[in-house]
């Protein structure tokens, strides 16, 4: 079974070993059907620390690496 991939930014560098990437995301509304922008927000594992905030970076599903980051 192939593991979900999403592309997002990279909003935080400052943890160690630790990213937080932004996704946006087009949704309709339930009932007027407008499109409305969700972000979600990620905490991904970046062992070399190489990742800068702003960069396009995409993160692949994985075993959990800690309480928070999977």
């Amino acid at each position: 079974m192939p593991k979900k991939e999403k592309r997002g930014t990279v909003v935080s560098a400052a943890m160690d070993k630790t990213i937080v990437v932004s996704i946006v995301e087009n949704h309709p509304h339930k009932k007027y059907n407008k499109i409305q922008k969700r972000t979600i927000k990620f905490k991904a594992h970046d062992e070399l620390n190489t990742a800068r905030v702003g960069q396009q970076v995409i993160i692949q599903e994985s075993r959990p690496y800690s309480k928070t980051k999977c």
